[in-house]
């Protein structure tokens, strides 16, 4: 009786551990998505100024019905002069240069796009939602300490009183910030967005899957279904294992050293970068499909030899497709590591400033690891908050990738 207390108390524990790693791993998940959340969920937002402008005809130098060409080579400098001395009369010029820095800086742009969308506006008044500056920006989301001393901020006490009558007016708005979505990198946290990454990282997925794909499964049938045992068998199964644990780093210099340096491709594309991750990817592929028609029953190819087919019948009539439910869950979450791999990246120059989004994958492109990467690196605390919220997006589009890996295998798989 005394052994068996024993044994049942050392079970109690045990599953006590267990539960406990689970709770603790749980807890750390936890916490580490909701600290991305609550420092990145603002970046899809902007602060804006709701402002009255008047476009005066002869301040932009227009015809009457002016075409978009001659609106977009308008300039909106002395019309933005004119709309700031106006509403702001009774304060001198240095004042309305200050209350200006409360603006982005390129206003004039989004004056201009507003006006070539409504060009009915010409020679009239209507509010204009104008971007704040990434100062005001994280004063109005809470992000910045209004108690430090003047001379430690970029902000001066005269500016914080015009943003609290503005406040008071009702002129300052926090809206979705579309932009984010639709315009590539910038210097300026304001107009930076993520269209540029995520056109990069799905081109190089693509090629990625593209060439990974077909190779590693043309691969695994030929060692699981063709290839005799033998030494040079067990050397290449030996080695796709050893590939499969060797640091992405190490594919990145193959890529720089090879496809850059000896084949002359074009730096920071994503055709480099789709063929650099499908270096990485193949071996993860090819031990997952090996395992798939492995987990295939004898029997069926027996049947399928007994009753006249051949052997490629057998492997792509049969085998294959039954093998292919956890060929996919392999080649999907292989895809997955790879979409989140920065140090490939780095070595062949798919980190570069950005602002085009790619059309295609011989432009100049960046991912979105790289693209997290460089805008941690800057120091502007609108690009801390652009920075969570890429992580966010990149997490999100990880959670969808093996939700999907999930369901096809539950779907298609069979039970033996």
């Amino acid at each position: 009786m005394t052994n068996l207390a024993k044994r049942k108390k050392a079970e109690l524990r045990f599953r006590f551990y267990g539960i406990f790693s689970v709770f603790l791993s749980l807890l750390f998940v936890a916490i580490l998505i909701f600290n991305i959340c609550s420092s990145g969920i603002g970046g899809f937002y902007k602060t804006i100024f709701l402002t009255s402008i008047h476009f005066d005809q002869k301040l932009l130098n227009l015809e009457d019905n002016a075409s978009e060409e001659q609106i977009r080579n308008a300039s909106f400098r002395k019309l933005i002069k004119n709309s700031f001395d106006e509403s702001f009369k009774d304060y001198s010029k240095d004042e309305i240069k200050q209350i200006k820095k409360l603006f982005y800086r390129k206003i004039d742009i989004e004056l201009k796009n507003f006006l070539i969308n409504n060009p009915e506006f010409l020679n009239k008044t209507t509010k204009v939602e104008l971007t704040a500056s990434t100062h005001i920006d994280q004063i109005h989301k809470g992000n910045f300490d209004r108690t430090v001393q003047e001379k430690h901020r970029k902000v001066n006490n005269f500016q914080l009183e015009i943003y609290d009558k503005f406040v008071e007016d009702q002129k300052v708005k926090k809206v979705w910030n579309s932009t984010y979505f639709t315009s590539g990198d910038s210097r300026d946290p304001e107009s930076a967005g993520v269209a540029s990454s995520v056109i990069g990282s799905v081109f190089t997925i693509l090629i990625c899957f593209l060439l990974s794909f077909p190779i590693a499964i043309f691969a695994s049938i030929y060692l699981q279904e063709f290839a005799k045992a033998g030494k040079i068998t067990d050397l290449i199964e030996i080695n796709i294992n050893n590939l499969a644990a060797v640091p992405s780093i190490i594919f990145g210099l193959l890529g720089l050293g090879i496809l850059l340096n000896f084949f002359g491709l074009p730096r920071s594309t994503a055709l480099v970068g789709g063929i650099v991750l499908s270096f990485m990817t193949l071996p993860t592929i090819i031990v997952a499909c090996r395992s798939s028609l492995r987990a295939v029953p004898p029997s069926i190819r027996e049947a399928a030899l007994a009753l006249g087919a051949t052997k490629n019948q057998v492997v792509f009539h049969h085998v294959l497709p039954l093998a292919m439910p956890g060929t996919l869950t392999g080649a999907i979450i292989g895809l997955a590591r790879a979409i989140g791999e920065t140090a490939p990246l780095l070595m062949i120059g798919m980190v570069a400033f950005i602002m085009d989004i790619p059309s295609n994958p011989l432009e100049p492109a960046v991912g979105m690891p790289a693209q997290i990467y460089l805008w941690s690196e800057s120091s502007e605390r609108g690009f801390i908050e652009k920075t969570s919220s890429a992580i966010i997006l990149l997490l999100m589009f990880l959670i969808v990738v093996n939700f999907v890996s999930v369901y096809f295998r539950k779907k298609y798989e069979k039970k033996w």
